[in-house]
This record gives C-alpha cells, structure tokens and sequence, in this order.
C-alpha cells in the first residue's frame, strides 16, 4: 500500500527540540499556574499546556528564552497528528525552585487530610420530660372521663365527693369488732424506756 493513503499520526515528544520558530502569542508565566501545573526539577523542566492540556518539555531552560517543543495535541502513534497551537510558546520561568518546592509541599499538607470520611449520624434522642409535665400527666383525667376544660382541684373534688360515702362506710366497718373475735391477752408492751447494760468483765 502506498505510504501517501496512510492516516498522519503523531510522532513521540522528544526531550529536547531545536527551533529557532517562535509562537507570536504572549509569553506564558509559569506564576501564573498552579504548583501541581508544573515541574521545575532539572531532570525534567515541563509544564501542562493551557491549550492542550498535556505535559509539554520546556526547551532552551538556561538560555534568555525558554519555549514549550513543539508537540501534537493527540497521543503519539494514535490520535491524529494536529500540531497543537502551544507549539514554541515563549515560557518565563519567574518562580523560584525551592519557593516552587515550599507551595507544592503546602498544598500537598493541606489536600492529605481532604479524604472523605463516613458520616455516623447520631440518633435522635427524645427529650425527657420535666417532674411536672410527668405529674400534670398521671393526674390528667382519663379519656373515658368527661374533662370539658374543668380545672383539675375541681375534678378532683368531684372525685372525692362520690368515692367518700364508700370510704366512710369502709372505714366504720373496720372500727366494729365482732364478739369473740378479739385477740387473746399477749405479752404486755413496756410503758418506760429500756437501758440495756452491758455485762462486765
């Protein structure tokens, strides 16, 4: 098959590009990205590009103008060859190494302890009632009984007034006792206080 009919795929990045093409855009801060956006360790000075979102090698890093190599936006050997249009962009590196180190390591500190947790809900408690609600409850009038928003001294007094012939009755029937059932003469109950002594040695 003719090598022309063949689809262009994106090559493999090279660590290092020589180009002497600059991007006409702005040149990028590496200030203005996040600390994770970027890497500025010698072995491997790169960066994610805002446009194609992929970690591009930063070229020319000791020189007066550092650029992004040129690259393709889709995966090399795979997607399409597009060349991405953050190819030999101007880079200005205006951020130290060991300040860069410092933030990184203080997002990382402060992210390490985001981890979601399980959430154990409490169980809803009922609040105890107070002694007088529990009293003002067991002398509430039942529901048989007629309460038709009397206040409760008078209910009370209803009350008594027709138990009180049963309990008089009752208690004038205790006071009698028949003949020949009082109980035998027992032992008499000592009228003075006793002061038991102890014995002596």
């Amino acid at each position: 098959m003719p090598a022309s009919t063949l689809e262009r795929t994106a090559r493999a990045r090279r660590s290092r590009t020589r180009s002497r093409n600059v991007n006409a855009r702005p040149a990028l801060a590496v200030s203005t990205l996040k600390p994770h956006q970027y890497d500025l360790r010698p072995a491997c000075v790169s960066l994610i590009c805002p446009d194609c979102k992929t970690w591009v090698p930063i070229t020319g890093i000791q020189t007066k103008k550092p650029k992004l190599v040129p690259h393709d936006t889709g995966r090399a050997g795979k997607d399409a060859a597009v060349r991405c249009r953050g190819s030999n962009r101007l880079i200005t590196v205006d951020v130290k190494v060991k300040k860069w180190q410092e933030r990184l390591e203080d997002g990382h500190a402060e992210t390490v302890h985001r981890r979601p947790t399980t959430v154990l809900r409490k169980p809803k408690v009922t609040v105890a009632s107070a002694v007088s609600q529990i009293a003002a409850q067991k002398q509430a009038p039942a529901d048989d009984e007629p309460g038709d928003d009397r206040p409760l001294w008078l209910l009370r007094e209803m009350k008594w007034a027709s138990t009180e012939p049963a309990v008089r009755e009752t208690d004038t029937r205790r006071a009698q006792r028949p003949a020949g059932d009082a109980p035998q003469a027992g032992s008499s109950v000592p009228l003075t206080t006793l002061h038991p002594k102890r014995p002596t040695r």
